[in-house]
């Protein structure tokens, strides 16, 4: 009898494929109801599970009778309680890695974006208002050869160091829970504290995973610290901004501006956000591109391959369930 494996979001066409090749797949459906409800249903002689995007915890997951194995199409896994995982002995695998430079390149556009005001120009070009020579009114900020601070330098954050450095000559600043020495030098990085990143930075980049340290990590505060012509960009996680404080902020232009791809609340469709000209909102698609999703998608099958095969996963959150 083929174990089973419920998919619990959208998943890459050709990996569903394969997996209903050798396992019994069922796929949570939205339109069947709620998504929740149809969790606990099928968990209950589930094997494993794949996807992304959805909060599991004690209150959908217990009735599970022999899960081994979450896997997530992600590189975060805030979503899930790992606490929880390990005390039921299932482990948790996600996907690091290969969203590096996607994530690094989205990192950049919304720097630059937010820099040189091109959503807020764009609409201005396509509205008929370009009508002579751009004036101070429409002028932005320059980004080759400033100071870029970095709020975590871990993969993604030292590949958002490597194209300052190289691409835009910038001086790179980086602010970490200890100093990386190895990683900061072919980048000349200098490691300081929050409020001295802040105060000296130019252009701020969070980049940071969420946890209980980095929750609420840039609030008032802090926003305080940052120079009135700094842009700050956030691809980590909403929560490590106080949202209110930036919204304030940027209503005061305290900053030149922020360029956000990730919020508190998510899908994000009302906010006083997206009245203010000195921000760009994206819609958390910081690893949207067709082959690193795909990428993420095969690497989410090996791991979920490996638990069901009795093998830790390589990617595993949670190896010792400790």
């Amino acid at each position: 009898m083929p174990k089973k494996v419920l998919v619990f979001s959208q998943i890459a066409p050709e990996i569903l494929k394969r997996l209903q090749q050798d396992y019994d797949v069922v796929q949570i459906n939205p339109k069947q109801g709620d998504i929740n409800e149809q969790i606990r249903q099928h968990v209950v002689d589930a094997d494993g599970m794949i996807g992304a995007g959805r909060l599991l915890n004690e209150s959908n997951l217990a009735p599970a009778q022999r899960l081994k194995v979450i896997s997530s199409v992600s590189v975060g896994y805030d979503n899930y309680d790992v606490n929880y995982l390990n005390q039921k002995k299932i482990w948790l695998a996600h996907t690091p890695h290969v969203l590096t430079e996607t994530t690094a390149d989205l990192a950049f556009t919304l720097l630059m974006s937010a820099a040189r005001r091109v959503p807020e120009l764009d609409q201005w070009t396509k509205q008929g208002q370009w009508q002579r020579t751009v004036g101070t009114a429409q002028f932005g900020q320059d980004v080759f050869g400033k100071t870029l601070g970095i709020i975590g330098l871990g993969h993604i954050g030292a590949a958002i160091a490597r194209r300052g450095f190289y691409g835009f000559n910038m001086n790179i600043l980086y602010h970490n829970r200890r100093e990386k020495i190895e990683a900061a030098q072919p980048f000349n990085a200098q490691y300081c504290g929050l409020n001295e990143l802040l105060q000296r930075s130019d252009f701020v980049v969070v980049a940071v995973d969420l946890n209980a340290e980095s929750k609420a990590l840039i609030g008032q505060a802090e926003l305080n610290q940052m120079q009135p012509h700094a842009v700050l960009v956030n691809i980590s996680r909403g929560s490590v901004i106080d949202e209110a404080a930036l919204i304030e902020t940027l209503k005061a232009q305290k900053i030149f501006a922020a360029g956000l791809d990730v919020y508190h609340k998510e899908p994000l469709q009302e906010s006083e956000l997206f009245h203010l000209k000195n921000v760009v909102t994206l819609p958390h698609l910081g690893s949207a591109t067709e082959a690193t999703r795909l990428k993420m998608a095969e690497l989410a099958y090996q791991n979920l391959v490996d638990a069901l095969q009795q093998r830790q996963p390589r990617y595993a959150v949670n190896p010792n369930f400790s």
